[in-house]
Formats: C-alpha cells, structure tokens, sequence
C-alpha cells in the first residue's frame, strides 16, 4: 500500500479509538452488486423489503456528493464456547432447557457501540479537516452493504457463508461504514493486490447448515436461514423448519463456528460483547427457556432494551423459545418435560396467534 498522509492519519486514528480494522474504498458502483439484482429477483431476500431500496445498487444515491467510504471493524469474539462445541455435551434430563442465541447478541447492542466509535471518528476528522465536509455514519442500519465496502477496502474476502472472512478475525466482525465528501485515497491503490479469498475446497458451513440457506458457495436463501427465521420473519416459521432450528432462539452461529478461520479469533477488549446477565438463570449465554418464555411485553422491553434482541420483537422471540422447547423437550426427564407441557399449554392461550400456534406445535411434539 502506497504511503498517503490524510489516508494514513485516518487509519492510524481509527486504530487508536479502538477499531480492530480500517480501510478505505472508493465511492462507486461495486461489481457483486449486479449479483445481488440477481439474488433479490430470486426471492432470496425473503420478508426483508429494506433491501430492495435502489439506494444499495448505487452508494451515491445516499449521499449525492460521496467520495470515500471509511470502513470499521470490530472484533466481537469472548472466550465463550461455540455453539457446536455445545451440541455435544448432554444436559441433566432434570435440568432447566437451555436456548442458543447468537454470539453479537450477548452483549450491548452493537449498533450502539459502534455508532458511538464512528461519531468519534468523525469528531476527530472534523478536527483534522478543518473545511467544510460531510460525513454520514451506518452501522447495519441503512441502504449499505457494508461487508461489500469491506471487501474493496482490503479488510478481507467474502466467505462461502457469504460473511467477510479476515485471517487474523475470522468473520467474527461488526462492520460499521462512514460515507463522507472527503477525497481520501483507498486503502487498495490500483498496484494493490486485495486480500485472496483463501476458502479453498473447504465447504464446512455449507454442510453444516442445519436447514441447507447455503444453496451454493456465496449464496445464501435468506428464507432457509435460522438467522433470517427467528429474527427478521414475522408470523410463524414454517413448519419444515421448525425441527432443523433445535435449540436456536435468536439468530444461528452454526455457519461461522465451524468455519476454521473462526477457531483462534483473539478476544475482543471491549466487555460490551460480553454476554450480560441479571442473574444466577438470566444470562444471555445459553439462556434459560423458562425464563425468556415467562416474559410479558414489559420485561421483555426492559431485559432487551439495549440489546440487539429487541429486533425479535416479543412476540417473536416468544415463538422461537416455544419451538426450542418442542425439541428440547424430547430429551427431558419425566417432571421436567410435565413443567415444560404446563408452560407450553399456558402460552398456547395466548392472544398472539403466532404465539399460540407455536405454542401448540411444541405440545404436540412433546406429547
């Protein structure tokens, strides 16, 4: 990489406010986005119709006089095991169930740690460049593909999982973006080499995916995956799919934990990501099902108000711990799996029909 002084005190700076990676891209079209025409004309996409907004084909639609994209990462992995090293292991038949929820998850919501980073970052950009300049931050909350940006910036390659993959991170990585008027140069100059995919032969997390969303290297169908199922879906999950999700009531770690890029990540510093926990059978790492099942609207608005859970919305984080229960249950002793039908039945009166319906399901299952 060509030495370039505002690029590099921009780097330097990013580093220094904590970002485990910077990188900057040029404010242009970018060629995998033809693909993702493709894969919207696919259905791909499912429920999600953010992501048709014609504002992601071109970045400067958001923001008429773009020049650079600043691009920062995050790194998120704790010490915790992954959730396929926890598959193996056997629960007392008399003990309380226990969910799954994604790794980003456990912590403070992401989005506020890193809208926090990148305002800094601009305070300090608006400090180093005193003319007049526009800056605008997104942290997975607008019409940008951010791990797109990430890629042309040089922070790493897109995974077979779709996720960007970096040697030394893996794909364990918030990924935050800041669109801005200042001409900086990018980080990858036209001599420079960008960082190889280095998959390989290896399809581990296509094999690995419990309902097959990996149709193909590169290609995920947003409407298989256990991610896009007990997050981004609304209403009730389809029935086929319902088994395959196990334990998993918020997002799905399945494709990243086996991937061998994720297996020596360092520890994040930052005890934000560190699973939070109210109390002995609170904590958000291997939940306890009976609690979150319990939750009216209110505990659930001040459990997950600074979380990322929130998205689920009540009603649907209620509907994937009925369906975790439904397959837990299976495996529970004889007045474990009693406490389990008792607290189904009760939800399956709920006034929420998805709830209700879900509710039912795992009763069934379990009787």
């Amino acid at each position: 990489m060509s030495t370039d002084p505002a690029r590099d005190w921009v780097l330097e700076r990013a580093h220094k406010l904590g970002f485990d990676l910077c990188g900057i891209a040029r404010a242009e079209q970018l060629p995998e986005l033809e693909r993702f025409r493709e894969w919207l004309d696919r259905g791909y996409a499912g429920e999600m119709k953010y992501l048709h907004d014609p504002r992601r084909l071109d970045p400067r639609r958001v923001m008429t006089d773009l020049r650079s994209v600043i691009v920062c990462a995050l790194n998120y992995n704790t010490a915790h095991p992954h959730s396929t090293e926890m598959a193996g292991t056997t629960q007392s038949p008399d003990s309380p169930a226990q969910g799954w929820i994604s790794r980003y998850a456990w912590g403070t919501d992401y989005h506020e740690v890193m809208w926090h980073k990148l305002r800094e970052l601009i305070a300090t950009l608006q400090e180093k460049f005193p003319e007049p300049f526009a800056a605008r931050a997104y942290a997975d909350t607008g019409p940008v593909s951010e791990r797109l940006f990430a890629k042309h910036a040089g922070l790493g390659w897109l995974g077979k999982n779709t996720l960007l993959l970096n040697e030394k991170y893996g794909s364990w990585l918030f990924l935050g973006v800041i669109f801005t008027s200042l001409d900086l140069a990018p980080t990858l100059g036209p001599a420079d080499v960008p960082p190889p995919d280095l998959c390989g032969n290896c399809r581990q997390c296509l094999d690995a995916c419990p309902t097959k969303a990996l149709v193909e290297p590169y290609v995920l169908d947003a409407r298989r995956c256990i991610s896009y199922l007990t997050i981004e879906l609304r209403g009730s999950i389809p029935p086929e799919f319902r088994e395959p999700m196990g334990r998993q009531v918020y997002g799905c770690d399945i494709c990243q934990d086996v991937c061998p890029y994720n297996r020596k990540v360092p520890n994040s510093a930052i005890p934000d990501f560190e699973p939070r926990q109210k109390g002995t059978d609170q904590s958000l790492f291997q939940p306890v099902l009976e609690w979150l099942a319990q939750m009216d609207q209110e505990q659930f608005r001040e459990t997950f108000g600074h979380s990322a859970i929130k998205r689920a919305k009540w009603a649907g984080l209620l509907r994937n711990v009925c369906l975790a229960l439904g397959n837990i249950a299976l495996g529970q002793g004889r007045d474990r799996r009693a406490r389990t039908a008792a607290l189904l039945k009760n939800l399956s009166q709920s006034a929420n029909s998805t709830v209700a319906e879900s509710a039912n399901w795992a009763l069934r299952r379990i009787q």
